[in-house]
């Protein structure tokens, strides 16, 4: 059975995650795809279930083999992307796909399934906002913060080239919306 897709993508801090997680617990026919990664796994991380922590020779084997439905270099050696296997593992089993994944892998998983995915762009409510959220979770040291709010501004110049906008201004409000927007494409004929 081919599902239908779900992709929310949003810079650094915009909530995506949060409002991909209420979506998950909602909706019973939804399955998270877990992306791949080149990264070593931390402490807390499971392989499998936070990431496919592939290590960046097995990363680029895979790229070789075309086991990517997208894959991105983040930053050097730093890869990232969703496996095909995944996606099929996930429809095998009667369920839709739902992704958590950077906006130029939105953008591609898009322009590869067409009306079979729906592309939702979590835009935060300002710059200002955004920096404050990623400053709170100190993460980041200030060059890190800088890397990423500098490609902050150049994701949300790709909003546009998403099915939706949802302005995540209000948590609650933006996972309200969240929920009427998958309904609708999720029973849409």
């Amino acid at each position: 059975m081919e599902g239908k897709m779900l992709i929310f993508s949003a810079p650094s801090g915009a909530g995506k995650t949060t409002i991909v997680r209420a979506m998950l617990d909602f909706f019973p026919e939804l399955e998270f795809s877990v992306s791949a990664c080149s990264r070593p796994r931390r402490e807390t991380e499971v392989d499998g279930r936070d990431y496919y922590f592939l290590g960046v020779e097995g990363f680029k084997k895979k790229i070789s083999e075309g086991a990517f439905l997208e894959w991105e270099e983040v930053y050097k050696n730093n890869y990232y992307g969703t496996l095909r296997s995944e996606v099929d593992r996930i429809w095998a089993a009667g369920r839709h796909v739902i992704f958590d994944v950077d906006v130029y892998g939105g953008i591609n998983i898009k322009r590869q399934f067409g009306d079979n995915a729906l592309s939702v762009f979590v835009m935060p409510p300002s710059m200002e906002i955004l920096e404050e959220r990623l400053r709170k979770r100190a993460t980041d040291d200030e060059a890190s913060l800088g890397k990423r709010l500098e490609k902050a501004r150049h994701e949300i110049g790709k909003a546009g080239e998403f099915d939706i906008v949802l302005r995540n201004d209000d948590l609650d409000r933006a996972t309200e919306e969240a929920k009427q927007i998958v309904a609708g494409f999720l029973h849409e004929k």
